[in-house]
């Protein structure tokens, strides 16, 4: 990561039963997740085999249950001003689900949604002693960083046109899907970071997936299964050649994977 602003810093687990996602992606993914504290407000972390940090977990409780939230993936975008970038996002159709609010340790946060109401957050973290750099985003294979983000989105353009205002994402050339449009690939600091698409109708709502690399997606499929997760798609080949799978975990969050064959 070179520049803040726009980069995918940080991905964060909801899920009902942290312990059961524990034992799931440390043996899907080969992740370290430490369950959280009452020094961490019950927040976990998830941490690659080098000790790099992918992300976070948090307990969804019934309170936020209640309030329409559901087991999934979210990413956290890196602006340069939380509170700035909010108002922004707002101003350009987009929603602020979470005002802007200091998280100890970590830095200001706040959950928006995109013009055409997808989640994410997004964050000014506060760098730990010494400085240092996200590790959670790796274009080059990483068994457990995130390797790419995929939008699928109601109105393609319309969310491109987003997020590329906000975020000076740039766009590579686009790779055609016939029926379902545009695969358009996204780019910062000339980095391939992922793409956007028109939503496929088995997807209910406008979500981003967040795919993370493993060593094999074929001995991926067979953790999957074997650790009380779905399959509902792949493995499918794609540019590079890499494969990809995408699941239900038992706690019923979606996850995407990528790697080799």
């Amino acid at each position: 990561m070179t520049t803040l602003q726009g980069s995918w810093i940080w991905y964060e687990l909801m899920t009902p039963d942290p312990a059961g996602s524990k034992a799931f992606y440390e043996a899907v993914v080969g992740w370290t997740i430490t369950p959280g504290t009452a020094q961490t407000n019950d927040y976990g972390f998830i941490a690659n085999a080098d000790g790099g940090m992918t992300g976070g977990m948090l307990a969804l409780t019934q309170n936020m249950a209640d309030h329409g939230a559901r087991p999934c993936w979210l990413g956290y975008v890196g602006v340069d001003d939380v509170d700035a970038s909010a108002a922004a996002i707002a101003a350009a159709g987009g929603a602020v689900l979470m005002p802007p609010r200091n998280v100890p340790m970590a830095g200001r946060i706040a959950m928006v949604a995109d013009c055409c109401g997808a989640p994410f957050y997004v964050m000014t973290p506060t760098p730990p002693p010494g400085g240092g750099e996200s590790t959670a985003f790796a274009a080059l294979p990483k068994p457990g960083s995130c390797g790419w983000n995929e939008l699928y989105s109601d109105h393609p353009g319309k969310a491109l046109d987003f997020y590329t205002r906000l975020f000076g994402w740039t766009l590579p050339d686009a790779m055609d899907m016939g029926a379902l449009g545009k695969y358009q690939f996204i780019a910062h600091d000339g980095t391939t970071i992922g793409a956007v698409m028109q939503r496929p109708e088995p997807v209910p709502t406008p979500v981003w997936a967040h795919y993370f690399w493993v060593e094999s997606i074929a001995a991926a499929k067979a953790r999957i299964e074997a650790a009380g997760g779905h399959v509902v798609n792949g493995p499918s080949e794609v540019p590079g050649p890499l494969w990809v799978i995408q699941g239900i975990d038992p706690q019923g969050a979606l996850f995407s994977l990528v790697g080799d064959r």
